[in-house]
Order: C-alpha cells, then sequence, then structure tokens
C-alpha cells in the first residue's frame, strides 16, 4: 500500500471524460488492484496528506465503481463515509466529473445514487453548481434515480405533494428538495457562464496559515521554541513547551517501532536577523513530537552538538558543519535497525555536497532495506529551495508550521512496512476521518 500512496501523491494526469470515447482513466488498473487488496484501506487512503486532487477523484470513481456486496457492515460503513466526504470536500468541478464518468461506465449502485443526491441536495454550495453546470447535473441526477423516477420527483414537487424515492427521506429538509429539484430542469440564459465554486471541504485539514510569515507566527509550540532558544526565561516557557507539545500530538496513536532522527544542529539552523532560530524551532518541534507518538526514538545529532539531549540542543550546541551522510550512516550503524531514518534539516550540506544523495543511493547495493526521508525545515511556504536539495531522490517532504507536524508524521511513517505502521495508519487515519466529517458536515449544516 505504501508504494501506492506515492503513486498518489505523484501522478497528476486528471480524470477525463469526453463528449465521444471511453473514460480516460489511465491508471484504472492500479486503483482496481488496490481496492481488491483492502477496500477499508483504499478507502481511508484519499485521507493521507499530499494526495493530489485528480488522485482523489479517482478514488472517489473507484469507490463509486466498485460493487460492496459480500463485504462487511464495518468496512461498508467506512466506506460510504470516506464517500461522502469526497462528494462534499472535492472541489465540485473534479465531482462532476466523476458523476459524469460513473455515468458512462453505467454504474447503477445503490451508493451512487446516494452520493448524487448528496452533491445536489446537501452540498453547501448546491444552488452554485446547478447554475453553473445544469445539464451536467440534470443527466446526474436522472442517471441516479432513473429518469422516469427524477421526472416523477420533479412533479411531484411542483405539485406541492413529498417525493415518494426513499432516499430523499433522509435529506436535511424537504425546502431542499423543493427549492433544488426545480431548478435543474429551469434552463436559464447565460448559465454556462457561472464559475463553479472551488473546494471548501479542506481534505488536507491545513488551519488558517498567517499571509506574512515571522519566526514567530508559525505555531504556538515553534513560537515558545523560538523565545526560548532567544534565552527567554526558561522557567516559565518550558512548561509552555509541554503544553503546546501535549496539544500537537492529542489523539495521535502510540507507534510502536523505532524511528531514527538524523537531527541537524549545524551553524545554519541558527539563521539570523528577524529569522534566527526560526528554522531550528521546527526540527526541535518535530523531535519533541515523535519524543511522544514513538515507542523508541534514535536521536543522532548533526553539527554542534555531541549531546543527544534535547538541553543540550537548546543550549548552544550549534555552530558546526552540516554531514548528513555520517548520520545518516550512524543511525543504521546501532544493534537494532530502525523502521526509518528521519533526516531533519534546513537542506545545506556543507561537508562533500552530494554526500548524502550518493550514501542513500548506495545503501540498497550494500543490502539496506531502511527507508530514509527527507523532512525538510523551511521559514515559510516561499522558501527557494533550489540550494537546499541534498539528495533529490529521497522522499522530501518540508514543514514551516507547528499544524505540519501530525501530518508529517503521518507521511513518514507511510514509507514504513510492517504491521506496526499498518496499524500506526490505519488508526490515524480514522482519526482525521472523524476531523474530515466535522469539517465537511460544519460546512454543508
Amino acid at each position: 500500500m505504501n508504494d501506492f500512496v506515492r503513486h498518489l501523491q505523484r501522478h497528476d494526469t486528471a480524470l477525463r471524460v469526453p463528449r465521444a470515447g471511453a473514460v480516460l482513466f489511465d491508471d484504472e488498473a492500479v486503483h482496481a488492484s488496490a481496492y481488491l487488496a483492502d477496500p477499508q484501506r483504499y478507502a481511508l487512503t484519499a485521507l493521507t496528506p499530499g494526495i493530489l486532487a485528480p488522485q482523489r477523484a479517482r478514488l472517489l470513481l473507484q469507490l463509486l465503481l466498485a460493487s460492496r456486496a459480500g463485504l462487511g457492515d464495518a468496512v461498508r460503513d467506512t466506506l460510504a463515509r470516506v464517500t461522502r466526504v469526497l462528494a462534499l470536500g472535492l472541489a465540485p468541478a473534479d465531482v462532476l466529473t466523476v458523476l459524469l464518468a460513473v455515468r458512462r461506465r453505467r454504474a447503477n449502485h445503490k451508493h451512487v445514487t446516494r452520493t448524487a443526491l448528496t452533491v445536489l441536495l446537501e452540498h453547501p454550495r448546491a444552488a452554485e453548481i446547478v447554475a453553473a453546470r445544469r445539464a451536467v447535473v440534470q443527466d446526474c441526477f436522472e442517471h441516479a434515480l432513473g429518469r422516469g423516477t427524477a421526472r416523477a420527483v420533479l412533479d411531484a414537487v411542483r405539485r406541492g405533494a413529498a417525493p415518494r424515492h426513499r432516499l430523499l427521506r433522509s435529506v436535511p429538509s424537504a425546502g431542499t428538495v423543493a427549492s433544488l429539484v426545480p431548478l435543474v430542469y429551469e434552463h436559464r440564459a447565460g448559465t454556462s457562464l457561472v464559475p463553479l465554486p472551488a473546494a471548501g471541504g479542506g481534505l488536507d485539514l491545513r488551519t488558517e496559515r498567517p499571509a506574512t510569515v515571522t519566526a514567530t507566527n508559525r505555531g504556538d509550540l515553534a513560537a515558545t521554541l523560538v523565545h526560548l532558544l532567544r534565552g527567554g526565561p526558561s522557567d516559565d516557557l518550558r512548561p509552555a513547551v509541554e503544553r503546546y507539545t501535549d496539544a500537537a500530538v492529542a489523539g495521535l496513536p502510540r507507534y510502536e517501532g523505532t524511528v531514527a532522527l538524523v537531527l541537524d544542529d549545524s551553524a545554519s539552523m541558527r539563521g539570523y536577523g528577524e529569522r534566527e532560530w526560526a528554522v531550528a524551532s521546527q526540527v526541535a518541534a518535530l523531535r519533541l513530537v515523535l519524543e511522544r507518538v514513538c515507542a523508541r526514538l534514535v536521536v543522532v545529532p548533526v553539527g554542534g552538538s555531541s549531546s543527544g539531549s534535547f538541553s543540550g540542543f537548546l543550549t548552544g550546541g550549534f555552530g558546526g558543519a552540516t554531514d548528513l551522510a555520517t548520520g545518516v550512516l550512524d543511525a543504521l550503524s546501532g544493534a537494532e535497525a530502525p523502521d526509518i531514518v528521519v533526516v531533519a534539516s534546513d537542506g545545506y550540506e556543507n561537508v562533500y555536497p552530494g554526500d548524502l544523495a550518493w550514501v542513500t543511493a548506495a545503501l540498497p547495493g550494500a543490502g539496506v532495506r531502511t527507508p530514509v526521508v527527507f523532512c525538510q525545515a523551511t521559514y515559510g511556504p516561499a522558501d527557494d529551495l533550489t540550494l537546499r536539495r541534498p539528495a533529490p531522490a529521497l522522499p522530501q517532504l518540508p514543514f514551516w508550521h507547528t499544524d505540519d507536524l501530525a501530518p508529517l508524521v503521518l507521511w513518514l511513517l507511510s514509507h514504513v512496512d510492517g504491521a506496526a505502521a499498518d496499524r500506526w495508519i490505519v488508526a490515524e487515519l480514522r482519526r482525521r476521518l472523524s476531523a474530515f466529517e466535522t469539517v465537511v458536515e460544519g460546512a454543508s449544516s
């Protein structure tokens, strides 16, 4: 499943439904295979951070095309919940494309009908969607209910009678049906020029971020660490660090495995001017989160400090050069091999530049199967990383805000094979599903 996740994060060709010809779903075999292997895990995978929008549309399409006959109640419930979240959270343009693809494939499952009605009658921007794509919505509505039933629903609404279709009974209000269904059949000039609304479901659970980034507005934990690193009153700040760390890991499952963290505490991590200690605070925050989440965290400092303690990291340990490759080799040389090696750095490598890339490329040939990932600490989302990619072939994810840390842990553990990682990922994705439902249902209420 890990290879499938990486496929979803990289393969960005669009799903297309041309007026004539087959649906253009170029990696359908990949999706069908992943679904057959584990339908529940397949559905939950849609909630992984960093999944590309065209791939989330494909995931929704596969969930609608596949029959759910023979699946257990728990699995069917998970698939229904994820399908609803995607239908209400994806960009309406993508959802309509998926519904047209389902119509083209003549899939007539009950969950297809339920999803089409959810988009038409429960989406918070349903009236705008109908106004922008009335003909498409009509096609999808009639495919879901059948043309005769759809027209009977319209006739009942116009007569002021209650529609008899059983799925319409679960719609929040009869007024919704009465107001939206007639719009599907009312042609109005110029509606083709109305733009579709953008996605509003927050499927990556991204919190509001500051328009102008400073060293102290990138999350409470990072801000407190900046003050501590700058010499603030430790008796006041250290308890605050504990509280904000608790908040950052709240709800995260416990990972019963071993993670090695190659921690860059070289001179460049300190920064200067208004950026002083900003990047270092993010790496320190990642370490604190991993210490809480992981049953065993092995820290390998690279650069200034020879101490593995967090107190050493905060008391002048910075100042040396960056030798990330040696840190990776040290992390792999222990008596017990870690499940994954995580390199946390700003990306400046000034001891034999390119050494990290060469060493990590050579590891498989030496029989080392432990995955190595690169977590890149940045000041903000606009940082220029051109000269800060010491190993471009490594899986790499930047982070700059405290709220990036939980998705970052999910991302890095998604590179680990084994039962412990699988249990952690499923538990975390279920937690995220509940959070997504809160966001989506709040937007549609």
